[in-house]
């Protein structure tokens, strides 16, 4: 598998809009981790990403359903992801910047 988009819950557009902030393979996505990627898109993408796309890409990384992913890691996930921004914020202020170039 090469292609985003032959991940299982992503197509065409969600590559686009992975392509568009720097991540453009499979073994990228695995690697920056599903939160970071979720983060990255909605701080450069051009179409802000909902929910819904950050439990898409946990199922892509996983090969499981996204529906079944919000049912089962919705509460996980969101703590999480705030447990990130927290992170960022704190770095920030500090001056440090985690923001990959």
């Amino acid at each position: 598998m090469t292609k985003l988009r032959e991940m299982q819950g992503l197509g065409p557009k969600s590559e686009s809009w992975l392509i568009e902030v720097g991540i453009h393979t499979p073994d990228e996505l695995r690697e920056i981790g599903a939160i970071r990627a979720y983060i990255r898109l909605k701080n450069e993408c051009s179409t802000p990403p909902s929910l819904n796309f950050l439990y898409a890409i946990v199922g892509a990384i996983e090969g499981k359903n996204w529906l079944k992913i919000a049912k089962h890691e919705k509460g996980r996930l969101l703590t999480e992801l705030e447990g990130y921004r927290e992170l960022e914020e704190l770095f920030q202020a500090e001056g440090i910047n985690i923001t990959p170039p």
